[in-house]
């Protein structure tokens, strides 16, 4: 009976050990997802008024100035940037980002898939060694942006996206990112990033008249890339605050069912210990009767 007792207190330590480890991570992951928040929250307004903007000029245009990033071709080559993160112990936010890029290759690009022309740029590592693992077409510049997050990083990412697109080597970029709610909701979502998307004009709205100056070929020219980078800023900023939400939230859960299992460990080591007591009384007692009589 020592011998299980010995076992079950060990156990009690183990599991003590693991949620001071996941208390800590959780209070760290807070600490981060507060200026992660704080990014974000600011960033969001701005970055939506200037892609409303933009898609307003590009849809205004009828293709006159919209230029070269919001001109439609037919879809032979597809690139996907798919934001993750460097780590994983949250939950199932990277497979939730996995997940969605797979279903929307397989839903609408699997003419191009099978023909090999399907590329996946990773902001992260842990979607790279997933679609490296299992082969797909793969570029890993700019997986390591979490590492050193600053808009200069991005920005090499979304211009290298747009070079991209004006070379041909992709007619279609889409990111595929968590957009973040709060601590314990991220929004899955696959955003067009280009050829720039037009605003679907709705019945009876009034159409955006914008004065251009200068003209506005060059100043939609100046525009149109320092949106775009804003663009994908926006989207790494959203992915990183729910990275860290999703961490949070993963280890709270873990401290709790580590306290539950310690209960329940504490109950089965009480009861093996009375269990062992009674046996050795009861020894005891026989041994004492044995001698009287």
């Amino acid at each position: 009976m020592s011998g299980a007792l010995k076992e079950v207190r060990n156990r009690i330590k183990s599991v003590q050990s693991t949620q001071q480890i996941t208390k800590a991570m959780k209070m760290v992951s807070a600490a981060k997802l507060r200026r992660a928040q704080d990014a974000i929250t600011q960033m969001r307004p701005y970055a939506k008024k200037l892609q409303e903007m933009l898609s307003n000029i590009v849809s205004g245009s009828e293709g006159e100035t919209g230029g070269s990033l919001g001109v439609e071709r037919p879809i032979e080559k597809v690139l996907f940037i798919a934001i993750t993160s460097d780590r994983g112990l949250c939950g199932a936010y990277n497979s939730n980002v996995i997940k969605l890029t797979k279903l929307t290759i397989a839903e609408k690009y699997k003419a191009q898939f099978d023909k090999g022309n399907v590329q996946v740029w990773t902001i992260g590592k842990k979607g790279w060694e997933h679609f490296t693992k299992n082969r797909f077409n793969v570029n890993a510049a700019h997986k390591d942006i979490f590492l050193s997050l600053n808009f200069e990083n991005v920005q090499a990412c979304a211009q290298a996206a747009v070079k991209a697109f004006e070379n041909k080597e992709a007619d279609v970029v889409e990111i595929v990112y968590s957009e973040f709610k709060n601590a314990a909701t991220q929004t899955f979502s696959v955003e067009r990033f280009l050829p720039i998307p037009k605003v679907v004009a709705k019945t009876n709205a009034k159409k955006s008249d914008f004065i251009f100056e200068p003209e506005k070929q060059t100043l939609i020219a100046e525009l149109m890339p320092k949106i775009l980078n804003t663009q994908l800023y926006k989207a790494v900023l959203d992915a990183n605050a729910s990275e860290h939400g999703a961490r949070m939230t993963a280890m709270d859960k873990a401290s709790e069912n580590a306290n539950e299992l310690i209960k329940t460990l504490k109950i089965s080591y009480n009861r093996a210990r009375q269990a062992a007591i009674t046996t050795e009384l009861t020894e005891i007692v026989s041994g004492a009767a044995a001698l009287k009589g």
